[in-house]
């Protein structure tokens, strides 16, 4: 088999980057063999860098993040520093910047400013609610977005609403952001242009609110909250076992009810009885359902239970925990893990999601200290070390 390059190497991104959107994208761009080279403040770096020190010293969502890329920390402020940022943002393929809304435009660092001197150039402005309209402006973590957008009231149980346990607005982001360049860099390949890209943390949680919101514009409700149930599907929920795990399962057609009853619950009778033959008389009747379901695997321990589930050919899972998580059986058997550097030493951490089995393996860079290739990269750049010297001493560049 012939082994090809990665799709991305030889193009080089420039950030301007903090906390997790643009980062999440541009650190996906790393995987795919782009040179990431990050700009962060001199005073302390990408403020992401505090959040916690959970990863052996380090910030967890620093090192999800980050690997990969090379860190440059400059001043932008001084415009000996963002000089340095404009040079480097010249030779490059694709920008991405995160910024408080505004604070780009006012540095020349905006999508059309930097597209209209280069038009090559790719570059991409990540921001809350967008460029335009009453809440550009407006402050957008991840959780307050995730309100704005309603996940938080189609999320948690009847009684209480609840947020993602992840930053699901973040990552839409940064997903559509990756997706932007990619289709981009395509774009640029076929008419020799490149061009701005805007993405917003609402619109990507939006879009990834198209069941409930199609739901509720055309069929009058939203989904009921259900915690771990489903609105319109039943049963779909967790069971406890006799050892106080929690097995999931989901039916999705009356076929696999009847399987279900026949083969788990033995009870036949419920496969042909009105009350619970089909999924709208199943979910008519969702507490007789459950009642049924979990009787059947109240005495049993989950692995029967699933065992059970499985020879059944029901959809089921076990409730596992971020620990079960890290020493999932599937990960392992697929050699999903990978050690990579930190300034704290080797890190677990894993694989990207896409592979190219034709290809070489995903680079899986260092985790980088604040700083760590500022003279490597000023240095490319025909920076002179004397003059990195005076710049080091004044406080533009650490």
């Amino acid at each position: 088999m012939s082994t090809q390059p990665l799709p991305l190497a030889g193009i080089t991104v420039v950030a301007v980057e903090q906390a997790v959107a643009a980062p999440f994208a541009t650190r996906q761009l790393a995987d795919l063999g782009a040179r990431v080279i990050k700009i962060e403040r001199p005073d302390g770096g990408d403020f992401a860098r505090g959040y916690d020190t959970a990863a052996r010293g380090l910030a967890s969502h620093f090192v999800w993040c980050n690997r990969g890329k090379e860190s440059v920390a400059v001043d932008l402020k001084d415009g000996r520093g963002l000089d340095l940022v404009r040079r480097l943002v010249a030779g490059a393929d694709v920008f991405v910047q995160n910024l408080a809304q505004g604070a780009a435009a006012r540095l020349g660092l905006d999508a059309a400013t930097l597209c209209a001197a280069h038009p090559q150039l790719i570059a991409v402005d990540v921001s809350g609610y967008g460029p335009g309209g009453p809440y550009a402006h407006k402050r957008a973590y991840d959780m307050l977005v995730q309100c704005e957008a309603g996940l938080v009231s189609v999320t948690g149980t009847a009684e209480q609403p609840v947020k993602s346990g992840i930053p699901a607005a973040d990552i839409a982001a940064g997903m559509y952001a990756y997706a932007g360049v990619l289709a981009a860099l395509v774009r640029r390949g076929t008419t020799g242009r490149g061009g701005p890209v805007e993405v917003s943390l609402l619109d990507s949680l939006a879009e990834w609110m198209g069941h409930p919101l199609h739901h509720g514009m055309h069929g009058g409700t939203a989904p009921a909250r259900t915690g771990l149930a489903h609105a319109v599907i039943a049963p779909y929920d967790a069971y406890p076992t006799a050892d106080g795990s929690l097995v999931l399962l989901s039916v999705q057609n009356d076929r696999e009810w009847r399987r279900l009853a026949e083969q788990v619950l033995d009870r036949p009778d419920l496969a042909e009885d009105p009350a619970f033959a089909t999924n709208t008389a199943r979910v008519a009747g969702r507490a007789a359902t459950d009642a049924a379901v979990a009787g059947a695997l109240a005495p049993l321990t989950a692995a029967e239970a699933l065992a059970r589930l499985d020879a059944a050919g029901i959809a089921c899972a076990r409730l596992n925990t971020v620990a079960d998580l890290a020493e999932h059986p599937q990960l392992a058997a697929r050699e999903r893990w990978r050690e990579v550097g930190s300034p704290v030493g080797p890190l677990r951490s894993l694989v990207p999601p896409v592979t190219f089995p034709d290809g070489p393996d995903a680079p899986m860079g260092r985790v980088p200290g604040l700083g760590d290739d500022t003279d490597v990269v000023l240095g490319e750049l025909g920076v002179p070390p004397e003059e990195l010297r005076a710049l080091r001493a004044d406080g533009v560049v650490a």
